[in-house]
């Protein structure tokens, strides 16, 4: 079954409303140009609500490693997923240095990016179209990734099973499609995530 990570929890109410729906993974964004930016402390408050089924998932783009580590060994989060221009040189010493589970994102334009993804060193990737942007990327290019991926970008309650049932992704990440006025909207998200669970294969 499809995994599901839903992104940029920002409040008490997004944690009580993931823990009644159980996705496996919750994600927290440290980037501080994101609209859903948390700090650390924001975090950490956060992150002892959180069902320990959860895997919460720290978002950073072009982060100190230092920083990472810190907040990994805080335990305020459990995988890391890097959207900037990490190179595989920090993936392998991050890797080295925590031994924890890392997702690297690309940005999918071309069949060239998909082929980026294919020969990273991370755990696992993420194909998005950018980020919080609420768009899908042109999914032909799936087509040639040869390892398993988590599906973003563009990812609604009204699309995630069409595209689930049509690409069977590892998982599937949403975040700003499931809010109403920057809003986490309780309703959109289960029903992002009962999507998701009725499809079978």
């Amino acid at each position: 079954m499809t995994k599901i990570k839903i992104c940029g929890l920002k409040s008490d109410r997004d944690i009580a409303a993931v823990n009644e729906l159980l996705p496996e993974f919750a994600g927290f964004v440290f980037w501080n140009k994101s609209k859903r930016y948390v700090t650390a402390d924001e975090a950490s408050f956060l992150k002892q609500s959180l069902d320990k089924r959860i895997k919460a998932v720290g978002v950073f783009v072009d982060e100190d490693m230092e920083t990472v580590m810190k907040l990994l060994d805080r335990g305020i989060i459990n995988v890391v997923q890097l959207h900037g221009n990490e190179g595989e040189t920090y993936i392998h010493r991050l890797k080295a240095e925590t031994g924890c589970e890392i997702i690297r994102a690309f940005k999918i334009r071309n069949f060239d990016d998909v082929q980026k993804a294919n020969t990273s060193c991370a755990d696992m990737v993420l194909l998005d179209s950018g980020m919080g942007t609420g768009e899908s990327f042109d999914w032909k290019y799936i087509n040639a990734i040869e390892r398993q991926y988590i599906l973003a970008g563009g990812l609604s309650p009204e699309n995630v099973g069409e595209a689930v049932k049509n690409l069977k992704p590892y998982g599937v990440d949403a975040s700003s499609l499931l809010e109403t006025d920057g809003v986490k909207d309780a309703a959109k998200m289960q029903k992002f995530v009962e999507e998701v669970r009725n499809i079978k294969y």
